[in-house]
């Protein structure tokens, strides 16, 4: 268990698409407690595997600090199967700390995963755990927020007092 290093856009591995997984056993319990500890250790509610370098389609959302109610969750080889009510949602990525931007995604979702023991799981969800979960398995087809901005113009917003470390995709 570890906190781990966050990959930053531009880093070509943030465009990868992730293998989905098929050992379920030691190396998926190393990746899960390194996704708990590296997401406790920054602001945010999701994580996903690539984000850490780890090629795998594994994502953790944890909104309970805002949702007491809804407990951290563990998504392996997760499938989005229903997106409805899409709305426009300010995000950030913490692959891309300087910037915010307005995306459209679904107010509620419909996914199905294995959780973190193998365990096939149907969830439905709104509010930020359905937008969380859109963000985070979007990381896993090599898909950042930017890549779901109408107008890289008009849509995306520099985080007040930070560098300009990140250079925008063109």
């Amino acid at each position: 268990m570890a906190v781990r290093e966050v990959l930053v856009y531009p880093d070509p591995r943030l465009k990868q698409v992730s293998a989905p997984v098929t050992d379920l056993g030691d190396s998926l319990a190393a990746l899960v407690a390194d996704l708990r500890d590296t997401l406790a250790s920054r602001p945010g509610v999701g994580i996903a595997a690539p984000q850490i370098g780890e090629m795998r389609r594994v994502v953790l959302i944890d909104v309970s600090q805002r949702f007491p109610e809804r407990p951290a969750r563990i998504f392996v080889n997760p499938e989005i199967l229903e997106v409805s009510d899409k709305r426009i949602f300010r995000e950030g990525c913490m692959s891309i700390p300087d910037f915010t931007a307005n995306v459209l995604r679904g107010y509620r979702v419909r996914v199905r995963a294995l959780d973190e023991h193998g365990q096939p799981f149907e969830l439905d969800t709104d509010e930020l755990e359905a937008i969380a979960i859109q963000h985070e398995c979007d990381h896993l087809d090599g898909l950042l927020f930017l890549d779901r901005v109408a107008s890289l113009k008009t849509d995306v917003f520099r985080r007040k007092g930070v560098p300009k470390s990140v250079p925008l995709p063109t």
